[in-house]
């Protein structure tokens, strides 16, 4: 294993450094802020066989989607295993997937279904960590990552790479926006690997993203201001060598490029697509999420994760039997009244992905995984719920099991790989874990998971303790 990385010494998060220069670089002196455009100007952001560059959409489906109402019904299992739903076929011989899932249907030829993963941690922040970190966390519990996230990994390993666009961005609704509210910290590589975080709901009428909302002529007035400054520039050149402040200058920059970026702003305005194909995604968060992570990775980001949690939002009403997130316990909500209500909205946006990706010839250069942390339990139980009072059908945590949903980066597909037992208990054909999924992911990245990077205290840490690609996907 070779060492590819220094002990980080990072102090400052992303945000901070855009939140200070979204205050009209007061966080910066006039002269940094001349040097860093002047640096940026220097450093070629021409996407020259940018077309090429593999990139990976991850959507994040937390608390755990139900593998045996989803992707591996068990229509021949005892009844309060296999529940309520059946089974349709799909476009491709043999394939079969719940019927709340009708569009999934029509696409199959276009995807692969991974029914064997599992692992070993039931709790949902030990789940967390497990899957996305591809480590047995320290602790079964908490979302704080001792090991880095996957998406933290690949950030580090682009971090001199600059296309006018962040490398690593994420989704989610506002107050489930932070970094350790779904395990995706980036441990001993610091806080200059942490995502470009997108808060709230993208489909609201007017929305923007926090601290990109510089227009053009902004940022004329910006380049006034730095050209007039540019004689205090000498003065401040000595402070410069400051320790301190060499250590904020990778910050300093990227947030400069950032908030100045024209392709940005571009790949975040959805308004620039037309309506219908905004239609075809879904007036909804989760639609809007899954359209903005196209045009991400169209425009050059490498690594995009869109959280799809909560589907009671965009005009959607709560009920009262539902929960905003996949946990799907008979205490939290009625499994098939909640699955009735989030199925379609999820089965719209991912399909519409997928056939976007398609039609936009992105199906060999973007690998998209859809997923939660773990399972739901195979057999049904019932228990009053919280908020009805009332005896209602739920399941509970299963890492022992879980389905998946991936296409594109290349890979073969229409095909279903691995298995699981006839009450969907836990894998019987091709036995596969999160670091498997992950190994691919990186072979598709080109990233050598066998590398290391140094923990805190000096250690190396090889990209994945273990996991092999799944061949019956390469491509």
């Amino acid at each position: 294993m070779s060492n590819t990385s220094q002990k980080p010494s990072a102090t400052l998060s992303r945000r901070q450094v855009l939140q200070a220069g979204a205050l009209g670089l007061g966080g910066l002196s006039m002269g940094d802020a001349f040097r860093l455009q002047a640096q940026a100007n220097t450093e070629s952001t021409v996407r020259t066989g940018a077309e090429a560059d593999p990139a990976v959409i991850l959507i994040w489906l937390p608390g755990g989607p139900p593998h045996m109402e989803m992707y591996d019904l068990k229509p021949e299992a005892p009844s309060e295993y296999r529940g309520l739903l059946n089974p349709i076929s799909t476009n491709v011989s043999g394939i079969e997937i719940g019927e709340w899932l009708p569009m999934h249907a029509k696409y199959a030829d276009r995807y692969t279904l991974i029914r064997s993963v599992a692992h070993k941690f039931a709790d949902h922040g030990g789940g967390h960590k497990r899957f996305l970190t591809g480590r047995q966390p320290a602790t079964p519990v908490g979302f704080v990552n001792d090991a880095p996230a996957v998406g933290s990994i690949v950030a580090k390993k682009l971090e001199g790479r600059d296309r006018g666009v962040p490398n690593y961005v994420t989704g989610a609704n506002r107050g489930r926006d932070g970094i350790d509210v779904y395990s995706f910290g980036s441990a001993y590589l610091g806080h200059e690997t942490h995502p470009f975080v997108v808060s709230g709901d993208p489909s609201e009428e007017g929305f923007q993203i926090k601290n990109l909302g510089i227009t053009s002529e902004m940022s004329s007035r910006i380049q006034d201001r730095l050209s007039l400054m540019q004689g205090f520039d000498r003065m401040k050149r000595d402070l410069e060598e400051d320790r301190q402040l060499g250590a904020m200058d990778k910050f300093h920059e990227r947030a400069f490029r950032l908030l100045t970026s024209p392709q940005t702003r571009e790949a975040f305005d959805l308004t620039r697509e037309p309506e219908s194909l905004r239609e075809r995604y879904g007036h909804h968060a989760w639609g809007y999420r899954a359209l903005m992570a196209r045009r991400l990775v169209e425009a050059g980001v490498t690594f995009v994760t869109m959280v799809m949690e909560n589907p009671y939002q965009s005009g959607v009403d709560w009920i009262k039997n539902g929960t905003y997130n996949w946990d799907s316990h008979a205490v939290n909500c009625h499994l098939f009244d909640d699955l009735k209500a989030r199925l379609p909205i999820y089965d719209q946006a991912v399909t519409a992905l997928i056939e976007d990706l398609y039609q936009r010839a992105l199906d060999r250069r973007v690998m998209l995984i859809v997923t939660g942390e773990f399972g739901r339990t195979p057999k049904i139980n019932h228990q009053v719920g919280t908020q009805t009072g009332v005896s209602q059908p739920g399941r509970d945590h299963w890492p022992q099991a879980m389905s998946m949903l991936v296409c594109g980066g290349g890979m073969r597909t229409g095909q279903v790989v691995g298995s699981t037992n006839s009450r969907g208990e836990h894998p019987q054909e091709r036995p596969l874990t999160p670091n498997d999924l992950w190994a691919t992911v990186y072979r598709h990245l080109g990233i050598d998971w066998n590398e290391s990077f140094l923990d805190h205290a000096g250690r190396p840490m090889p990209i994945l303790p273990f996991g092999e690609p799944i061949t019956e996907i390469s491509g």
